[in-house]
């Protein structure tokens, strides 16, 4: 497995040491070990990033131990890992940053269920990419939100793919979904991604609960 070129765009530390660590919850100490050293990332083995939000965790490095999984685990097992992962470190991470802590709110609590997702949907955009270089935006349509990653670390100069390989974000999202409508599960679907030749990574996520 090539080693993919540093980036120069970057995450917080935080963000990143959350990731690694939720990965070591869902795939044990010697499982995540492995995948750094896979993805050419021994430095990282027992010496993860300090809890700052200083951006300094190269998006080619979080993009290489999304290539790894798929490698170790095959694209299935690979994408079920990541999907968990997302989804522990939005558990761990977002719920503690600023806009979103509104969502705890009384007066938020009482808003319909489509105001709540696009306030939040919209928060965590904001979120992202004020403290990394993760620029994000969202739209709203009739019956669906499009969340967009413009820069995205997940696949970070990776090409020729033919599907979408973005499960982290993905899982990401519908935890934060599932926690800003208290407890219900959302279809997120990667409609475009980077790493098939689109300009943007786009998240399609229906306004109607599936549960």
């Amino acid at each position: 497995m090539e080693p993919i070129p540093k980036s120069g765009l970057y995450y917080p530390n935080r963000f990143a040491l959350i990731t690694l660590g939720a990965l070591e919850e869902v795939m044990g100490k010697n499982g995540l070990n492995a995948i750094l050293n896979l993805a050419h990332l021994p430095n990282l083995i027992d010496n993860y990033p300090p809890t700052n939000l200083e951006k300094q965790f190269d998006f080619s490095d979080y993009s290489m131990m999304n290539l790894a999984l798929e490698e170790m685990y095959g694209p299935r097992g690979g994408r079920g890992l990541a999907l968990r992962a997302g989804r522990a470190t939005f558990s761990d991470a977002l719920r503690n940053f600023g806009a979103m802590a509104g969502a705890g709110d009384l007066a938020f609590k009482v808003l319909p269920l489509g105001a709540k997702l696009k306030i939040g949907l919209n928060a965590m955009a904001q979120i992202f990419s004020q403290i990394s270089d993760q620029h994000s935006t969202v739209q709203e349509f009739d019956t669906e939100f499009h969340y967009v990653i413009h820069q995205c670390p997940c696949c970070q100069g990776r090409s020729g793919e033919d599907k979408p390989v973005c499960f982290i974000a993905a899982g990401l999202l519908q935890e934060g979904l599932k926690w800003l409508s208290g407890g219900s599960e959302f279809r997120v679907n990667e409609s475009e991604c980077r790493a098939m030749g689109a300009e943007v990574c786009r998240f399609v996520i229906q306004k109607e609960p599936i549960s």
